[in-house]
This record gives C-alpha cells, sequence and structure tokens, in this order.
C-alpha cells in the first residue's frame, strides 16, 4: 500500500507536519538534551552529529510505504520546532503505537496533549486503524498523564521489559480503540 505525501494537521496552537532536513538543528538541540533521551527508548545521548538527518530522511518512505507517519510539532503563530510526535504503523494488527518527544523548554504546556490527541484521531478516521496504544517508562508518570488526558486506559505493567542504559525500566503501557468517545470528550 503506497500513500500520498504525509499530510499537515491543525489544532488550536500547533501545525503538525512532515519534518524537513532544515529541522535537523532544532531536532539536535532539542532531542540532543540529555532529559529527553533519559525518558524515551531510542533517543541517544549525547545526539550526535548526522544523527537527526538520518532520522528525518527515513520518514517520507516509510510513511508511503504504510509504515509510520512522522509529525514535527510546530507553533501555528511561529513555526517553532517543538518536538516530534508520531505513530508506528502495524497494518497487519490494525493498530500503531503512539509516540514522542517535546522540547525541555516546552513541558508542561499542554502541546504534546494537543499533538497526540489529533495524531490519535488521524490514525482513526484517516489512517482507518482500530487500536492505538502507548509505552512509558514507570519513572516517567508525566507521559502517562498526557495518555490518560487523551483518553487511553492504562492496560498494564510489564516489570524490567526495557533496558535503558543499563538499567532495566518498568514499562507502562495504554490504549485506545477506534469509535471510543473517549478520545472525543477529553
Amino acid at each position: 500500500m503506497t500513500l500520498d505525501p504525509l499530510p499537515r494537521l491543525h489544532t488550536q496552537r500547533l501545525v503538525l507536519r512532515p519534518f524537513r532536513l532544515e529541522d535537523a538543528p532544532a531536532v539536535q538541540r532539542l532531542a540532543g538534551h540529555p532529559d529527553i533521551a533519559s525518558t524515551t527508548a531510542n533517543i541517544p545521548h549525547p545526539y550526535g552529529d548526522g544523527v537527526a538527518e538520518a532520522w528525518i530522511a527515513t520518514h517520507a518512505d516509510r510513511f508511503a510505504q504504510d509504515e509510520s507517519a512522522i509529525f514535527a510539532i510546530t507553533l501555528a503563530s511561529t513555526g517553532d520546532l517543538l518536538g516530534s510526535v508520531g505513530l508506528e504503523i502495524r497494518r497487519e494488527h490494525g493498530r500503531a503505537e503512539l509516540g514522542y518527544w517535546i522540547g525541555k523548554p516546552y513541558w508542561s504546556q499542554g502541546y504534546v496533549t494537543e499533538a497526540a490527541r489529533e495524531v490519535v484521531r488521524f490514525a482513526f478516521d484517516d489512517l482507518g486503524l482500530r487500536r492505538v496504544f502507548a509505552e512509558h517508562f514507570a519513572r516517567n508518570p508525566a507521559s502517562g498523564r498526557v495518555m490518560e488526558k487523551i483518553g487511553m486506559v492504562r492496560e498494564g505493567e510489564l516489570r524490567r521489559h526495557m533496558v535503558k542504559d543499563g538499567r532495566p525500566e518498568d514499562v507502562v503501557i495504554w490504549g485506545i480503540l477506534a469509535g471510543d468517545d473517549r478520545l472525543r470528550r477529553r
């Protein structure tokens, strides 16, 4: 299945758009903060030169192949890049995993909640998926609050499920189903 190019999504304060190579310096600066790497499974620290460019270069092909949909979170008013939100799509199961990160200067301002809610809507309404799930390290309850605010249900905890920087991590799993009015009510 080949999809059209990744669309732009709009919320009250944000534009979610495809990443561009010129975003790489901002991605490296924001994602390279040690607190971002510490709370995510796949972001390295230090965040080396060329890593952002290589990551961005994969997005268009992976969306065209129906494997992922990765959006830059930008402020509608200024165009400033705040972070990333996206889906890892598993079409054979009718589901996707939601993932996100937001630059530390933008924490606790509701941007991730706003962006994640719109991407989940996109997963159901535009991609026709039936389930979206997400995971976070148990030691990062702020991420779990985002998942709860967008209507996800806490489904369980996997003890010592991942290793981050040599340390076993407990992982909390959340999910939401298409047609679940929790997404619409919040």
